[in-house]
């Protein structure tokens, strides 16, 4: 072998040393990191894509449950005084819920929202024992709405709710190359929700029925459903509403109507006793003017409005902070359905691109439907603010379901703020 070619042979066997030398020291840096880098790359996991709760989402939750607490406090002081004894009483049990909600919240957000696949059955299935089991419960005022367990009361309509988003998701999701054709869509959307529209309607429970088909509606038709069947389902509902209306079966909704609209515009000592609740609503709302009079300065709690730590809360919200606090508010609300939406859009399968979607746009439609209530642009009726308004099941409930929204952003493919 002549000295040059013993030359390229020494040098191409140090080359193949060298890479090999390079593709251990790889590997051992992979398997054998430094302390210090270590614990860096424990910390930006949390932060990265795919690998922690969304940080942005879980700051907002608990920033609109912190004004809500405040806020229900502050309105339900003087009526909790006056006829429970205690001005601490709503506040106490609120509490208890929110613990209970957020211990609830960090489980599901540990939970792999892929296994509700599984159960979307047995929940809506559960949804309808709870609420046929409401009916068997006997009440004073004919209403049957809570299954009684103590100091906590049960609303089987918010297990509804949420069974009638996760069940269309489910189906959706199942059969969403189908979904574009009319018994895959519109068959079992008119099955469950008539189903669940009937136990309701024997509450009676309109409100309820009014958000489950909004809900229904939004969950068919992100799921694939074509507008054309949309249009045909809206007119077929009113169909079915004004031919209760003319058979006197809708008494009771026909009875919420009175006055609407006309709060401020009583004749009748009847009259003025009917729009009641909705006219001290307006005068909180009037009286906030632009900053408010304070929190805690609020006149219409003082026995004026009826139960203002639920339904109308926020009509004392705005009264104490103005028009000013209360537009933040609502761009806190909006901020959190665009993240939550934003999340579930860039969730890793359709399952939970379609469930966050159903579980955060539930929240927008309460806000909006409240807020619509309490201004008497819509009939008053029973429909909670998120968040805000006193209750244990509707917060517990609520707050699992966020749970399963930050689930799904552990998987969703969206940089960490």
């Amino acid at each position: 072998m002549s000295p040059q070619s013993r030359m390229i042979l020494k040098a191409d066997i140090n080359r193949i040393y060298d890479d090999e030398y390079s593709e251990q020291k790889i590997k051992q840096e992979k398997f054998f990191v430094r302390p210090s880098r270590q614990r860096k790359m424990k910390k930006t996991k949390w932060f990265s894509i795919g690998m922690g709760i969304d940080l942005p989402f879980c700051a907002i939750i608990l920033i609109l449950l912190t004004i809500g607490t405040i806020m229900m406090f502050s309105a339900s002081y003087a009526n909790a005084y006056k006829y429970q004894g205690d001005s601490y009483y709503y506040l106490e049990r609120q509490l208890i819920f929110i613990a209970i909600g957020i211990v609830a919240m960090a489980l599901m957000s540990f939970f792999n929202y892929n296994k509700l696949h599984r159960i979307a059955f047995i929940v809506l299935l559960i949804s309808y024992i709870s609420l046929a089991v409401v009916l068997a419960i006997p009440t004073s005022t004919g209403i049957k709405r809570w299954i009684p367990l103590g100091m906590f009361n049960i609303q089987p309509s918010e297990i509804a709710k949420f069974a009638i988003i996760l069940f269309f998701a489910h189906w959706s999701s199942k059969y969403y190359n189908k979904m574009q054709f009319a018994r895959y869509s519109v068959l079992p959307g008119i099955i469950v929700f008539s189903t669940t529209a009937i136990l309701l309607f024997l509450e009676p429970h309109y409100s309820g029925i009014v958000i489950l088909g909004i809900l229904t509606v939004l969950m068919l038709y992100i799921g694939g459903m074509k507008t054309k069947y949309l249009v045909i389902g809206v007119l077929i509902l009113g169909a079915v509403v004004i031919l209760l209306a003319l058979t006197g079966q809708l008494s009771y909704a026909m009875s919420r109507l009175d006055g609407w609209g006309q709060a401020l515009e009583y004749t009748t000592e009847e009259m003025w006793q009917t729009t009641w609740q909705t006219r001290n609503s307006l005068y909180a709302i009037g009286s906030g003017g632009l900053w408010g009079l304070g929190l805690g300065q609020s006149r219409q709690k003082y026995l004026y409005l009826p139960e203002p730590q639920n339904d109308f809360i926020f009509a004392i919200v705005v009264e104490e902070l103005g028009l000013i606090g209360a537009t933040i508010i609502l761009l806190i609300f909006a901020l959190l359905v665009w993240r939550g939406i934003t999340l579930s859009l860039r969730a890793k399968d359709k399952f939970g691109k379609i469930l966050g979607i159903g579980l955060t746009s539930q929240i927008g439609i309460q806000v909006v439907l409240n807020i619509l209530v309490i201004t008497d642009w819509l009939p008053n009726t029973g429909i909670s603010l998120p968040f805000f308004s006193y209750g244990g099941s509707s917060l517990i409930m609520l707050m699992a379901q966020m749970g399963i929204v930050l689930s799904i952003s552990r998987t969703a493919n969206i940089e960490r703020q």
